[in-house]
């Protein structure tokens, strides 16, 4: 049997984790997965045939050695999917420019590289809202994700001068759509389509992750999303094993809020025939 490794976290007690549901399948065509954290400092790497990233959720509390940790994969004869290339464009969120410049659709957005107030106050006029999120360019888990009126931007503007003085960050408009409506994910394995959820915040709250009170829906995506989410797919930099692409409503069309390639939950429990269509995928890239 060959070795697939999906690297993880050090524990997943406090996480929803669907990745074992791909074990038996992946058993079944010759696979023996297992989970690896990428704390560990002591993994001989060339032991596996396959690494792929799953649940390393807390790889923003140390991005340095998180890199290091897949470049020594990456030096391995292990195959790293998806690719350190792909990582290293996917996790600044700075690749939502490049989408932009093709011609996607995303939620509006200023770039930051430092915490100046009155910069940060303008952009309510910019965007002309009456809130702001404000959120770090490498992030995860909606982890330092702040939700703002001009009297709390000025209220906690010391702990987010803490925060994020040297430590690049975007600025957007809250969308009410997200409150609203919800948030919806696609999700794509080897450039095929497998399945999409809508995802929706608890009330009073505006993060849509299950760790923070999401509640979340199977549903059908219309033909919008659809082409919105082959354009994403179309502009990466290459070919990936995962996607899970984020749209949400703004003023009457679909935006990207993230295509996440690195670590997303690709939320296997909400469709009994996604984990066999990430296998024949898995079996089909390699």
């Amino acid at each position: 049997m060959k070795r697939c490794a999906f690297l993880s976290m050090d524990s997943l007690e406090d996480f929803f984790s669907y990745d074992t549901m791909l074990f038996d399948p992946l058993k079944k065509v010759g696979w023996l997965a297992e989970e690896v954290s990428w704390r560990k400092k002591d993994v001989d790497w060339d032991l596996y045939d396959v690494v792929v990233i799953r649940t390393a959720w807390d790889y923003q509390d140390d991005v340095e050695g998180f890199m290091a940790c897949l470049q020594r994969i990456e030096a391995s004869s292990a195959r790293l999917q998806n690719s350190l290339k792909i990582v290293q464009w996917n996790i600044s969120k700075r690749y939502l420019k490049d989408l932009q410049n093709q011609g996607i659709n995303i939620v509006p957005t200023l770039w930051f590289d430092s915490f100046l107030l009155n910069e940060v106050q303008n952009g309510f006029v910019y965007f002309d809202s009456p809130e702001l999120v404000i959120k770090p360019l490498v992030s995860a888990n909606a982890d330092h994700t702040y939700r703002l009126t001009p009297a709390k931007l000025v209220e906690q503007a010391e702990q987010l001068k803490a925060i994020f003085e040297n430590r690049e960050f975007m600025v957007q408009p809250f969308l009410n759509g997200i409150v609203d409506e919800g948030e919806y994910s696609l999700f794509y394995f080897a450039g095929h389509y497998s399945h999409s959820i809508l995802k929706q915040p608890e009330s009073g709250d505006f993060r849509v992750q299950e760790e923070h009170g999401g509640q979340l829906k199977s549903i059908q995506p219309c033909e919008e999303m659809l082409t919105t989410a082959r354009h994403c797919l179309a502009a990466l930099p290459e070919d990936v094993l995962y996607a899970r692409i984020d749209l949400v409503r703004h003023q009457n069309e679909f935006a990207v809020i993230e295509i996440e390639l690195i670590e997303p939950s690709l939320y296997f429990n909400m469709d009994p025939e996604s984990p066999q269509r990430f296998v024949d995928a898995f079996v089909e890239m390699l």
